[in-house]
């Protein structure tokens, strides 16, 4: 049994089929990635495991557990966290500010519960958790910005040390080196493999190739909503079907 487990997922939207019977296992410690042509299905399938959408079809388990069955505030307590493609930051507030409110989502209830008690209960411990992710993610210098005065890059590093604050056990990642040139892409992949080194499992959607075969233990391709291949990168680098999927895309980065 894996720490994820994806069992014959389905859903569509006004008789639009976005997946149709997704299998697959997220083993634990692993980095899995998750590709494929742009309305693949990619995103969707994070919704469903995060609890933004409800599929028609299948099961998703997490430590045994039935995900479905759970509120959508109920997850990061279980440590489950999600990061976007479009970025779920506070832009007004600072990079701290932002990153503090991560530890929130540690414990269950509200958010508005959740926030006072971080702030009655854990206040000191919210900090440290979160000035240790501002380093770990090079942003201490950046701590008392706000976030919209932030290059993009920097934004997207904001959303993923928020993320980190809650202490998942579990990360799913939504095209994090979007928008970035290829030396923040690199940085990022060291990030991520520095994430796995602190035990962290994680589930990477990601459109930059070189990225994704240089991180990745696994690889599932999904092609219309259906999985169309599985594998090591360099199993599916050389799979026929993934190649024609993509129509000339460059797989092979």
């Amino acid at each position: 049994m894996g720490l994820l487990e994806i069992d014959g997922l389905s859903i569509a939207f006004e008789g639009l089929r976005a997946l149709e019977g997704v299998s697959f296992t997220v083993r634990e410690g692993e980095i899995l990635g998750l590709i494929g042509p742009n309305g693949a299905g990619k995103s969707t399938l994070l919704n469903c495991v995060s609890g933004v959408h409800r599929p028609t079809g299948g099961a998703v388990r997490y430590q045994g557990l039935d995900v479905l069955k759970k509120a959508i505030h109920e997850l990061p307590g279980l440590g489950i966290r999600r990061t976007f493609q479009n970025l779920e930051l506070f832009k007004e507030a600072s990079v701290r500010e932002n990153v503090v409110m991560g530890t929130a989502f540690r414990h269950r209830g509200s958010v508005v519960a959740e926030l006072v008690g971080v702030a009655a209960k854990s206040e000191r411990r919210a900090e440290e958790r979160a000035d240790k992710m501002l380093q770990v993610l090079a942003l201490t210098e950046h701590a008392r910005t706000a976030v919209a005065a932030l290059p993009y890059g920097l934004q997207k590093s904001v959303e993923l040390a928020r993320a980190l604050a809650s202490e998942p056990k579990l990360l799913l990642l939504d095209e994090p080196a979007a928008g970035m040139n290829p030396e923040e892409s690199r940085r990022v992949g060291e990030l991520i493999l520095r994430l796995k080194g602190l035990g962290i499992t994680i589930v990477l959607v990601e459109h930059d190739m070189r990225l994704v075969m240089s991180v990745c233990d696994r690889i599932v391709v999904l092609d219309h909503g259906e999985k169309i291949a599985e594998g090591d990168p360099q199993s599916i680098r050389a799979n026929p079907a993934v190649v024609a999927a993509y129509l000339g895309e460059d797989v092979d980065a």
